[in-house]
């Protein structure tokens, strides 16, 4: 097998690093010292300089102005942008964009995704349920009304959303199946009540009371919310590791640094096993992940579905992550919890990567469920 990246996956994420290397992890004021939102919007000059070097296309087809590449490209540009905490919905408008681009009709691609890789669109998604807990698409219902579609329901913790000029709703029919809704954030009958997480960032409690849709403007195809949801999952783990592996090496940085009795810190054995067993942790959560993003790039069949390595990589992730911010807190001493120091900025943004999603208890189960259902060998 070859694990390499194509030339096109790499030159994605230089093209990445190049953007995000001037990004300052600490550009708004601390979560910890501000009790509502670090800051009303996205980092809108970030956003515009992603569009100029063609990353907000990246995913998008040819024929619609973008690049066409997979979500292994995406997951290797969303990993740079999570090392200095980037602030921008990259990854909800990649997955709702290439979800639109799959299984909307043409007519709603055409006006939706030129616009998105010139960055003039923000896209987000409600993938979080009413409570955090349970599915997201029973937490709205949809009905046909002749031309049109009809929603009602409430979706908590949408990222982005108060920035976002569309937001993909799962909702389901009174037959069980899921449709994907793409409601601007000014429609009538959409109220976004703030929210805040732990990274201080500001979310929303999204209520849709008699929400009316053309027919153009919802996506009822089968498998487009799953398709959605796996993407959102995916890059919730690239997400992570990057996090991760910005944060081991800082702490590294910091312990080689950092002396008692005469000696780097880092030096100390107790020290050392701590920093490789998280380096074994991302190493885990970089496997889980590329397996995970390249099945869901290329359709691939295997013993379970895509879903099965999905949850593999979100658990790694969501333990993985908190793990290593966890043993970087401690090995900082006083540092970790300064204010001035960023490590506490990632520590918070790591708490909510972890629960994004769902956290691995909850794919832990969804996997055993798989497992029961494709009883292996």
């Amino acid at each position: 097998m070859d694990f390499t990246f194509t030339e096109e996956q790499r030159a994605a994420m230089e093209a990445a690093e190049a953007v995000f290397s001037d990004v300052a992890p600490d550009s708004v004021p601390s979560p910890a010292l501000t009790p509502g939102a670090v800051a009303e919007d996205l980092d809108r000059p970030l956003w515009a300089r992603l569009a100029v070097a063609d990353l907000l296309a990246l995913t998008v087809s040819p024929r619609h102005g973008g690049s066409g590449l997979d979500p292994v490209a995406l997951c290797l540009v969303l990993r740079e942008s999570a090392r200095v905490l980037a602030r921008v919905p990259l990854l909800e408008t990649s997955a709702v964009a290439m979800t639109v681009d799959r299984y909307a009709p043409p007519g709603t691609a055409d006006r939706i995704l030129p616009r998105v890789g010139r960055g003039e669109l923000v896209l987000t998604a409600a993938s979080q349920g009413r409570t955090g807990h349970d599915p997201a698409e029973r937490a709205v219902t949809a009905r046909r009304d002749g031309d049109h579609w009809i929603l009602d329901g409430q979706q908590t913790a949408v990222p982005w959303a108060h920035g976002a000029d569309l937001i993909a709703v799962p909702a389901h029919t009174a037959d069980g199946r899921t449709v994907l809704a793409l409601v601007p954030r000014t429609h009538d009958g959409l109220g976004l009540t703030a929210q805040y997480s732990t990274h201080g960032e500001l979310l929303a409690e999204l209520r849709l009371d008699t929400v009316r849709l053309d027919t153009a403007d919802v996506i009822d195809a089968d498998g487009a919310w799953e398709r959605l949801r796996g993407l959102l999952t995916t890059g919730t783990c690239a997400l992570a590791l990057g996090l991760g592996e910005a944060v081991l090496t800082m702490t590294s940085q910091y312990t080689g640094k950092r002396e008692q009795f005469g000696h780097p810190v880092a030096t100390f054995q107790a020290v050392a096993v701590q920093a490789a067993d998280r380096y074994i942790d991302l190493r885990a959560m970089e496997a889980t992940l590329w397996q995970a993003a390249w099945r869901l790039g290329v359709d691939a069949e295997g013993p379970l579905p895509v879903t099965g390595d999905i949850a593999v990589a979100k658990i790694w992730a969501s333990e993985g992550v908190r793990r290593v911010v966890q043993t970087a807190q401690h090995l900082h001493g006083g540092f970790g919890a300064d204010t001035d120091y960023p490590l506490h900025r990632y520590h918070a943004w790591a708490k909510y990567l972890e629960l994004s999603l769902g956290p691995a208890a909850a794919h832990e189960e969804a996997l055993g469920d798989l497992l029961a259902a494709h009883p292996l060998g």
